[in-house]
């Protein structure tokens, strides 16, 4: 990280807003240590959730340096929200400790791995234009048309069969073609502590969107951060679940998919920061004739892949860590397929050993769109 010159005592004070939550954490007795996906999977008492807003409150009152050392911790948080749901008073750990990334940034501290994370969001961007230019030759593609798809530059990055099948699932199920977005929606900006550059980014979507008719997001971190708060003149998004919970009708079950255990992993931003968690069951019940197969820790109390917030980055031990508790509970549940709706979870998953895939493709082989 960065280190500013701190030949004056320096504080947060745009944080003040935030004091009484930030008491309230420092002051308990630390029920939802358990609930952090790092800290659990790198036990260090900082790295808790308390630990993290005892130095944030610290660095509030000025009663310790605004520094690499002391700032590193508000890194670590993947955003899953699972703290919050644990929490007596909901105190929204991660969005503060997102605040408290953005105080910090402004004051020259930064993790050295997210210094070059406008540069990564610019080469995003390129990934997606080519990504679209090569979605051209599909019957499900227009880039004149009224109806847009975000699929998210994780999935572009990383997946991108699940890409070119979250497309053409759209196009089965709506019967119009859709015009790729090719541009990132901001949400890493967000996580690094830039909220301006990451509203910009929204804005200037929205803008470009202004007139459209609809917005369907396959990703769930694209999701969260375009649907809690729209931009103007974005057409009111739907996620690809959503769409598909609303269209059950289409969906046939398919031969041989539900013979062995299938694991529904309920990604955080879909679950906890969207409330979206029937939806994906529904569809999986329709496809496997069957309901899916759930882990002990689920729904609002689900474990968290670790591949949120940009902690693969921060910290990245700690995110292969909770990608490997995650996959544990799953062959301690008897193993099988993960199912989820993140690009991020997919990847982790994948390196973690699980034999994982993205719900995007059991609805194209549901619909019969896998191959053509």
């Amino acid at each position: 990280m960065s280190r500013p010159d701190h030949r004056a005592p320096v504080r947060l004070p745009s944080l003040d807003a935030r004091e009484r939550e930030l008491e309230t954490c420092t002051f308990c007795p630390k029920l939802c240590r358990s609930a952090c996906p790092v800290s659990n999977a790198e036990p260090r008492e900082t790295l808790t959730p308390w630990g993290k807003m005892s130095l944030v409150n610290a660095m509030a009152h000025g009663d310790v340096a605004v520094d690499a050392s002391h700032g590193e911790p508000a890194w670590a948080c993947t955003g899953c929200g699972r703290c919050q749901k644990r929490c007596d008073h909901e105190v929204p750990v991660g969005a503060i400790l997102r605040e408290a990334r953005a105080e910090l940034s402004k004051g020259g501290v930064r993790p050295a791995a997210l210094e070059d994370i406008e540069a990564r969001v610019e080469e995003s961007d390129s990934i997606m234009r080519r990504a679209a230019d090569e979605l051209a030759s599909e019957a499900a593609y227009d880039a004149s048309s009224r109806h847009a798809i975000l699929v998210g530059c994780s999935y572009h990055r990383g997946a991108s069969e699940e890409a070119r099948l979250a497309l053409r699932v759209v196009y089965a199920l709506t019967g119009e073609p859709h015009r790729v977005v090719s541009s990132c929606c901001g949400a890493p900006l967000a996580d690094a502590g830039l909220p301006e550059r990451a509203e910009g980014r929204k804005r200037s979507l929205g803008t470009s969107m202004q007139g459209l008719a609809s917005l369907v997001i396959v990703d769930a971190g694209c999701a969260q951060h375009l649907i809690v708060e729209p931009a103007p003149g974005l057409p009111k998004p739907v996620t690809l679940v959503e769409l598909a919970a609303r269209h059950l009708d289409r969906f046939a079950p398919a031969p041989g998919l539900g013979e062995e255990p299938v694991r529904w992993h309920d990604p955080c931003r879909l679950g906890r920061g969207l409330g979206q968690y029937d939806e994906p069951r529904h569809v999986l019940a329709r496809i496997l004739a069957r309901s899916p197969d759930e882990f002990a820790e689920r729904r609002e109390q689900s474990g968290c892949s670790g591949a949120g917030g940009l902690v693969p980055l921060t910290f990245p031990e700690a995110a292969k860590g909770a990608a490997k508790r995650r996959v544990a509970e799953h062959q301690e549940l008897g193993g099988g397929r993960v199912i989820t709706g993140c690009a991020s979870s997919l990847k982790s998953f994948r390196a973690a050993g699980a034999d994982a895939d993205d719900i995007v493709r059991w609805m194209a082989k549901s619909l019969g769109v896998e191959r053509v």
